[in-house]
């Protein structure tokens, strides 16, 4: 039996998909492969599965009338399919300095990865007809890009993404509170970032977004050396990539160290982001895209 990985970009190494194009070109692979994996799937189909009926109001389509109902009952009602909900959702990426790093060659940095990943979830709500923004943060809010449903903003959407940022500092608490004044009513907002950033102001956000009825998904992004200090010198300097704050140490003396506070700082981000209401994701930039997409898509089934 052939590998699907070798047809299905959202199975592949993230860096071979990144040389396949643009980061247009390698959303619309990875999308393309996913669609087929879920295709596959005993779950078929989350996007056009029957959901509900609703009263038909006048200027409805009339294709979609349940006619069995009407024949039955007297009672004119709209099919109404998951995608007839009408998500709004609203993707807030960090492109401070930090997530410009990769820790080996070859490997692409936290802020190419999330780049791609942006660009793909914003495709596969669009296919969903779903409405979907962006916006982009580092020390400041980069870019706000409204919810819109239209397959054309993709590309504006897109555009945004190879814009610059990299400030020297993270401000997801201005990009969380932009997307509460973008979606109105409750919708999805995915925020995707390194988390390097205080958990206690970023959750506080992420608290007044849950109290308006969102749904709230954080897809941490970590480069595999973050995990386990995978670095082959013995003396090393390391340095704050926002902060700019240098210190000189011996490897082998700080990686145990290391390794504590990195998981610690995972469960503390667990903590405060559960008492948020916020699902969160570990995504490392070689894990391939199909992974964190399959995690944060398959929430979408449990919105109204």
């Amino acid at each position: 039996m052939a590998d699907p990985r070798a047809t299905r970009p959202d199975l592949m190494d993230p860096a071979l998909v990144a040389g396949l194009g643009s980061i247009e070109l390698v959303a619309r692979r990875i999308v393309d492969g996913f669609m087929q994996g879920l295709h596959r799937s005993p779950r078929k189909g989350f996007s056009v599965e029957f959901a509900d009926h609703r009263a038909y109001q006048p200027g409805d389509d009339l294709r979609f009338i349940d006619w069995k109902v009407l024949a039955r009952t007297d009672r004119w009602l709209m099919k109404m399919n998951t995608e007839d909900t009408n998500l709004r959702a609203t993707v807030v990426l960090d492109v401070s300095k930090s997530m410009e790093w990769s820790g080996a060659p070859g490997r692409l940095t936290k802020a190419a990865y999330a780049e791609r990943l942006a660009a793909t979830v914003a495709l596969l709500l669009l296919r969903q007809r779903d409405s979907v923004g962006l916006i982009r943060f580092d020390s400041e809010v980069r870019t706000v890009i409204p919810p819109r449903a239209r397959t054309i903003h993709w590309h504006r959407i897109v555009g945004s993404l190879m814009e610059p940022g990299a400030g020297l500092a993270s401000d997801a608490t201005g990009g969380l509170l932009a997307a509460a004044s973008l979606v109105t009513r409750p919708g999805m907002v995915i925020l995707i970032s390194d988390l390097l950033m205080d958990p206690i102001e970023v959750a506080d956000a992420l608290k007044v977004l849950a109290g308006a009825g969102h749904h709230l998904t954080v897809l941490h992004i970590m480069d595999p050396a973050e995990r386990d200090l995978g670095v082959n010198a013995i003396e090393a300097e390391f340095q704050d990539p926002e902060s700019l704050r240098t210190l000189a140490a011996t490897v082998a003396d700080v990686r145990e160290a290391y390794k504590t506070a990195v998981t610690e700082t995972i469960d503390e981000w667990r903590e405060h982001l559960s008492g948020a209401a916020a699902s969160h994701e570990i995504v490392l930039t070689d894990q391939p895209f199909g992974m964190p997409l399959r995690r944060a898509f398959m929430n979408r089934q449990i919105l109204p």
